[in-house]
């Protein structure tokens, strides 16, 4: 199974500052908040959850103008925050900022 693609749209809630790797990659580290109601075994169930998520190379030079409660859109995919840690992040692939 090689599955692991993630889409959510929600407010961004933190932005840390545009940093650049040794290989001079521009990565930028953000949190996205997502409220929504979903169905699940035929139930509406509120979904209320803060996401860390990391991009790098164009999307991150793209996502660092954006601003703390501005709307946008996300794919990407899922990863460990480092190897040693069993924290999730999303890695951001593709992005949209949404008006509001």
């Amino acid at each position: 199974m090689d599955d692991n693609a993630l889409v959510l749209s929600g407010t961004v809630a933190a932005i840390e500052p545009l940093r650049h790797t040794p290989a001079g990659i521009p990565v930028l580290g953000f949190r996205v908040t997502h409220q929504s109601t979903q169905t699940e075994a035929g139930f509406k169930r509120q979904v209320d959850c803060e996401v860390a998520s990391v991009a790098m190379g164009e999307v991150a030079q793209a996502l660092s103008r954006m601003r703390e409660g501005q709307r946008l859109r996300i794919e990407g995919f899922l990863n460990r925050k480092n190897r040693m840690s069993a924290q999730l992040i999303l890695h951001v692939t593709n992005a949209e900022l949404l008006k509001e």
